[in-house]
């Protein structure tokens, strides 16, 4: 089942990306008590993730935080290691919060898991966006397509707010 707007998010373990390394924590001492966007993306360095998705959300940035919002957090199943070098690639990492989803954790407590077997990728999440408030979902885009940032894109949450 699909999370939707007004549920709760699960408590997840994730790993966290940082510049001076790597910990784990939980989805709710992430998001509780905290207005945050969280987008997600079938892969770190993947093209549109890469060019097209994260790049929207690190140039509003400053305009998420006018608006209210604590942190973003970008999510992938990719390991904490890929997570931090895409973090460091792009500048993104004192903007970002990185959050490796390595096992898919995260994607199927959602039901937001996308089987990229097909493509040799194997099980990955679906690229959405989100607007979570003490840990609750409050919006929610879910693109169609994965290899699209249209609906899921900065821009779009940034107007929903």
């Amino acid at each position: 089942m699909t999370i939707a707007i007004g549920s709760p998010l699960p408590d997840v373990a994730l790993r966290v990306v940082t510049p001076d390394g790597v910990t784990e924590t939980t989805t709710a001492e992430l998001f509780g008590g905290k207005r945050a966007v969280m987008f997600a993306v079938p892969g770190a360095f993947t093209p549109t993730c890469h060019n097209s998705h994260l790049p929207g959300f690190l140039f509003n940035a400053d305009n998420f935080k006018a608006k209210g919002v604590d942190f973003i957090a970008c999510t992938a199943v990719n390991d904490p290691f890929v997570m931090r070098a895409w973090a460091s690639a792009t500048g993104a990492e004192t903007n970002i919060t990185f959050l490796a989803d390595g096992s898919a954790d995260l994607a199927k407590a959602l039901g937001l898991e996308l089987d990229a077997s097909a493509a040799g990728l194997g099980l990955r999440s679906k690229r959405y966006s989100m607007l979570v408030e003490n840990g609750v979902v409050k919006a929610l885009n879910v693109e169609a397509d994965a290899s699209k940032a249209e609906t899921s894109n900065a821009e779009t949450l940034l107007a929903s707010l």
